[in-house]
């Protein structure tokens, strides 16, 4: 099955983890994107063929493994990364890269001439599609640099719908001396980018979707026609306002770099402008808050012994746990058993998703004694396997990564026999960042996508879809083992949650939770229906059919719900 996803702006470096991630799977995925303004370097290019320095012209450098010289990718182009298994030459053998990229070529020219745009071909001795390629002006208006290895692709195509042209004067496009580049817009079409994605989309499933097509897209279509109105083109490590209730005061020091001044947190607005974000996602209405919730949702209250025991534990190290800011249904369970997940960093998180009761307001200063705290009330409890979560801090240049790196070394000091697992924000894709907590190598690496494509920005203001496939790739790319989760009941689609678990699967993650959404309060998300449990027991067989290697899912499931018994399965 051909899995396409249109992912809206995404930065490059994200995009490149996705794809390296689902580049090492198996599943065939057509991602079509836009990118920030960046330039990148193919594996052979020659860097003198980037004329200025980049950043003057605000754009990123990055050198790519595809083949090719130097080429832009901006706002206005849609970049088409096809990851597939390609066939070798007569069905074995080494793929047919000249074939491959003929096919992708011939693709191209095929979307132009649907977009009402002729005269489009080859150009000998020069890939990719070019505007009247046998007349006296040949111009380039997609270029292509693919790579291929172990009957995989990745890297793909870039179409020029409606870029700004003048960030082509900076290099020498493909390293290509005195030929021109162009758009549909320059050669006088107007092309709405949902109409180009559209017919990339139908053509790449006559030509790759022969075993089906299942298609997601970053948002549900709105009436201007633009697909991506929830998508923010942010950088790796930009210092941002992550939605409307929170500012950010930075300052810029002399080598470039911000530094965070102050934060500035409102309070959560409820009403027309989360109803807006989901209306325009294609969901209306809900369940009201006072709806009786079916028998399968009432969780048991049990306050016994081991549950007052670890209350007592966690009040006296002067802890928090996400169990009870986050108003968890299973905490007497968990509790009752002697587990708990830990939430460091504070208690007030700087960004406010729509299903979330952690609090929002202006963090404290982080508490320097907290990772040992934590290890000894760890210690003290006899834990075998604990989690380790954390409020968003985007006030923080590394999002709070260190102090989970301190975490999990002091729980190892204190506990060597306990397994660590951390559930993380996405750090604000900053890799660096992200990579202070892999190098902790805790035992399990928990980020959960929450939602689907269609929903992220009414669920999740603050993150992204692609943002958050990356950082599990580049998790699993750094030998861990990886964990997702799903909260289902906020206007998704069943098809919608196995496109997910599809694309959870692409990227290698070995667990995934799913479980009901509970409303906290009026100032949240509706519930938008009572998910059946035959419907939870559904995901269980899809995921694993997918080769997820353990997935729980239920009305009551938690991202750290049973986290032990999955952890040990694997």
């Amino acid at each position: 099955m051909l899995r396409q996803r249109w992912l809206g702006r995404v930065p490059y470096v994200e995009a490149l983890d996705l794809q390296m991630g689902l580049y090492r799977g198996n599943l065939d995925h057509l991602l079509l994107l836009e990118h920030p303004h960046v330039y990148t370097l193919g594996a052979s290019a020659n860097a003198d063929h980037v004329l200025v320095d980049p950043a003057e012209v605000g754009a990123e450098l990055h050198r790519a493994s595809r083949g090719g010289d130097v080429t832009y990718h901006g706002p206005g182009q849609l970049v088409g990364y096809p990851i597939l298994s390609v066939a070798g030459r007569r069905g074995g053998g080494m793929a047919d890269t000249v074939k491959y990229v003929r096919g992708v070529e011939q693709l191209l020219i095929d979307v132009l001439t649907d977009l009402g745009i002729a005269g489009t071909g080859r150009l000998a001795g020069y890939p990719g599609v070019w505007v009247d390629p046998e007349g006296p002006r040949p111009r380039k208006i997609a270029a292509i640099g693919v790579r291929l290895s172990r009957g995989r692709s990745m890297h793909g195509f870039a179409l020029n719908v409606a870029p700004d042209m003048t960030m082509f004067d900076h290099i020498v496009p493909c390293g290509i001396e005195g030929l021109g580049v162009t758009s549909l817009e320059a050669e006088g079409l107007s092309v709405e980018m949902a109409a180009a994605v559209d017919a990339v989309f139908e053509r790449a499933a006559v030509v790759w979707g022969a075993d089906g097509v299942e298609r997601l897209d970053v948002t549900e279509r709105v009436a201007t026609g633009d697909l991506a109105p929830f998508t923010r083109g942010l950088g790796a490590g930009a210092v941002v306002a992550p939605d409307d209730h929170m500012s950010v005061e930075t300052r810029v020091e002399p080598d470039g770099g911000t530094v965070v001044e102050g934060l500035t947190i409102k309070k959560r607005v409820p009403g027309s402008r989360m109803a807006k974000r989901l209306s325009e996602a294609g969901v209306d209405g809900g369940l009201e808050i006072a709806t009786r919730k079916p028998e399968w949702l009432k969780a048991r209250v049990d306050m016994g012994h081991r549950f007052r025991h670890l209350k007592r534990t966690v009040r006296s190290f002067d802890l928090s746990t996400v169990c009870e800011e986050a108003s968890c249904p299973n905490i007497f369970e968990c509790w009752g058993e002697g587990t708990a997940t830990f939430l460091i960093n504070g208690e007030r998180c700087t960004r406010a998703c729509g299903y979330c009761h952690v609090d929002t307001s202006r963090p404290e200063p982080l508490d320097a004694g907290e990772p040992e705290r934590v290890a000894a009330a760890v210690d003290q409890m006899g834990l075998t396997h604990v989690v380790i979560t954390a409020v968003a801090r985007d006030d923080l240049s590394d999002g709070g990564a260190a102090a989970f790196a301190a975490t999990v070394d002091a729980i190892r000091g204190r506990a060597p026999t306990a397994s660590v697992e951390v559930l993380i924000s996405d750090c604000r894709g900053d890799r660096a960042a992200l990579d202070v907590v892999f190098d902790a190598k805790p035992d399990v690496m928990n980020h959960n996508l929450e939602t689907v494509a269609r929903l992220q920005r009414a669920v999740r203001p603050s993150a992204g879809y692609a943002r958050s496939l990356a950082v599990l790739a580049r998790a699993k790319a750094a030998g861990l083992i990886t964990k997702s989760g799903l909260i289902v009941g906020m206007g998704e689609t069943a098809a919608e949650v196995g496109a997910s678990l599809a694309d959870l699967a692409g990227v290698g993650c070995d667990i995934v939770t799913i479980g009901q959404y509970l409303r906290p309060t009026t100032n949240h998300l509706p519930v938008h229906r009572w998910v059946e449990p035959s419907e939870f027991a559904g995901y269980v067989e899809i995921g694993e059919s997918l080769g997820i290697g353990h997935v729980e899912s239920s009305p009551l499931t938690r991202s750290s719900y049973r986290a032990g018994a999955a952890a040990n399965k694997l």
